[in-house]
């Protein structure tokens, strides 16, 4: 078993600043490694918006709505991922998710790994 657990959501005035991160953790067990991570988004009614993705090895990609604003980072010895959310606007207001496509473990790859959320809400 694996859980993504995100932290870092919180309330902010447009122009601010939050970052957030997601720590994946194998219950029994460790990991081995995670191939590529990303962060989703989603609001009510809306369908889940792909906001940035990191491959192993660093590579990244970010959706035009946040380049230049957001950065994404992970640290692979604590198998975990951030997103450093700069110049924040109303509209980046959601539900942050994390997911994992790949986990692999000892005992065999894990697919479809997602975590529960972090509301991020920008106030204008």
């Amino acid at each position: 078993q694996v859980q993504l657990v995100e932290s870092g959501g919180g309330l902010v005035q447009a122009g601010g600043s939050l970052g957030l991160s997601c720590a994946a953790s194998g219950s029994i067990f460790s990991i081995d490694s995670i191939d590529s991570m990303a962060w989703y988004r989603q609001t009510p009614g809306k369908q889940r918006e792909l906001v940035a993705t990191i491959t192993k090895g660093g590579d990244t990609y970010y959706a035009d709505s946040v380049k230049g604003r957001f950065t994404i980072s992970r640290d692979n010895a604590k198998n975990t991922v951030y997103l450093q959310m700069n110049s924040l606007k109303p509209e980046d207001t959601a539900v942050y998710i994390c997911n994992a496509p790949i986990i692999r473990t000892a005992r065999g790859s894990l697919y479809h790994n997602w975590g529960q959320g972090t509301q991020v809400t920008v106030s204008s």
